[in-house]
Order: C-alpha cells, then structure tokens, then sequence
C-alpha cells in the first residue's frame, strides 16, 4: 500500500510538473542570448496572450522582484553623467508605479523625470494630436537641459516613449522600453480589458499599430521577458534590428519589470553610452 500511494503522489507530480512547464516558458540567459536577429523575430511571430495561469502569477512574482530589488549591489554598475531622464508608466499607472525606476536613475547620477501626467489612461481624442502635446510637454520637461534625454517607458508607455522620440528627433538620445508589446495584435495581450475599462474604447486601432512596428531614428532598446504573463514577449521584438536597435532578454514577470534587477543593470548600461557611439548590449560570459 505505501508503495501504492508513493507512485500515486509521483504521478500527479509529474503531471503538475508537465502542467507548469506548458504555462511558462523556459527562460532564456541574458548572457546566453542577449538579442535576437530578424530572422529569429519571423520564425516567432507573436502567436496569442500569455497563458492566464502565467498572468495569475504576476503579483506574486512581482513582489519577490520588488524584494530582490532592495537586496541588489548596484556599487558595479556605470555612474550616470546628470542627462534627462523621462520615465513613462504603464496603463492604468501613475507615478507610484515607477518611482522605483525613476529613483534609481537619480541614484546613478541622472536627474530623472517621470512624465508628469497623472494616471495613465491612455492617448485621449485624436492619437496623433495627443502624441505631440505629450512630445511638446516632454520637450518643456527637460528645457533647463542642454543634453538630449533618454526615454524609458514600460508597458504602455514605451509606446509613448517611441512616439515621442519620432516627433522630437535629434533632442532625443536614445529610448528604453520595458516589455512593450509595438508589433502584433491587441489579442496577443492580457490587458485589452483593463484598456477598455480606463479608456473606453479598444486599445489601439490596426493604423496605429502598423506605425508603431517602426523604430524611431534613435538608437532603441526593447527589454523582454518570455515568462511576461500579461503581453506575449513576441510582441516586444523589434524585427528591424539594425546598428541602433536591439532586443534584451531578462526574466521576469511583466508587473514585476520596473523594479527588476536583471531590467535594472540592463537600464543602467543602456543609459551610460556615450552619445553618438551607441553599442549594442554585449552578452555577459556564463
């Protein structure tokens, strides 16, 4: 009998075990695979959201990230050089939500902004018209700054960060998202629902996402995670990679980013290169 129930307890083990690793995919290093080519971006087409089971995991992941964050040695990592910083929240987020972020590039030695507009509901009226009143707003932001500015935004508001570089231009120096989903459908996402809640209307029409697919003349960074339980990480991959995009894997959870170490040393590098010798992001030897 005890035999019996032993291979009982083994069976539904493994049946569990089988169970999670269809949910949540394997991680992928950084140090192994810091980017992925066009090529590799065709072949994984974003093919639906993440699993729900992966979404209900998200608060707890994110709070054991929050954790690791305040146990996290950041003495290695590059100083900054005291240039603007915008940081972007994501839907239905205000500054609480990344004032972690923008802390932390304070502590590095850039003088840090978040965006300055409250809770964000996403582009109201017109997109376009919306977009270059935020891209006028950033711009009064930084004026006391002879610098260009990074613009970092997560989740959704890295598409604003990539817009609002289109309309400024050269007074940008470069742009960092955080698993922002710019390519794809809004089906391949588990926050349509929470748009639609905050908004009123769909989250982004078939137009707008075509323009969102293409990078801003900056040099343009997409920080991703395959276990992101809210948007499918193949809609975080620029499939434009050129000398002045990239794609950077990190594991984590998607409410968990703006605080995650592995996002934040990946942000702290980003932020230190120097302006017109932009390098992409090297892999760390395993």
């Amino acid at each position: 009998m005890p035999r019996t129930a032993s291979a009982a307890a083994s069976a539904r083990s493994a049946s569990l075990s089988r169970t999670v690793a269809r949910d949540i995919p394997p991680p992928r290093p950084i140090a192994r695979r810091p980017d992925l080519a066009p090529a590799d971006a065709a072949v994984h087409a974003p093919m639906g959201a993440p699993a729900w089971s992966l979404f209900g995991m998200e608060p707890i992941r994110a709070a054991l990230e929050y954790a690791r964050m305040h146990m996290m040695d950041t003495t290695a990592l590059p100083p900054g050089d005291g240039h603007p910083v915008v940081v972007f929240p994501g839907l239905a987020a205000d500054r609480r939500s990344i004032a972690p972020l923008v802390s932390f590039c304070d502590r590095l030695g850039y003088t840090a902004y978040d965006w300055g507009r409250g809770i964000n509901t996403g582009p109201q009226g017109d997109v376009d018209a919306w977009i270059d009143d935020l891209a006028r707003h950033v711009d009064r932001l930084v004026s006391a700054h002879s610098e260009r500015v990074s613009l970092v935004g997560w989740s959704l508001g890295g598409l604003y960060a990539r817009e609002v570089a289109k309309v400024l231009g050269r007074r940008v120096r470069q742009v960092v998202t955080i698993g922002t989903p710019f390519t794809g459908t809004v089906e391949q996402n588990n926050a349509s629902w929470l748009y639609r809640l905050v908004n009123g209307r769909a989250l982004l029409d078939e137009k707008l996402m075509a323009r969102l697919g293409t990078a801003p003349d900056v040099p343009t960074t997409s920080i991703f995670s395959r276990s992101d339980g809210v948007v499918a990480w193949q809609a975080c991959i620029q499939d434009d990679v050129g000398a002045n995009t990239e794609n950077i894997e990190v594991e984590g959870s998607h409410f968990g980013l703006g605080w995650n170490p592995e996002v934040l040393a990946v942000l702290a590098g980003r932020l230190s290169q120097v302006p017109g010798r932009w390098q992409r992001h090297a892999a760390r030897e395993a």
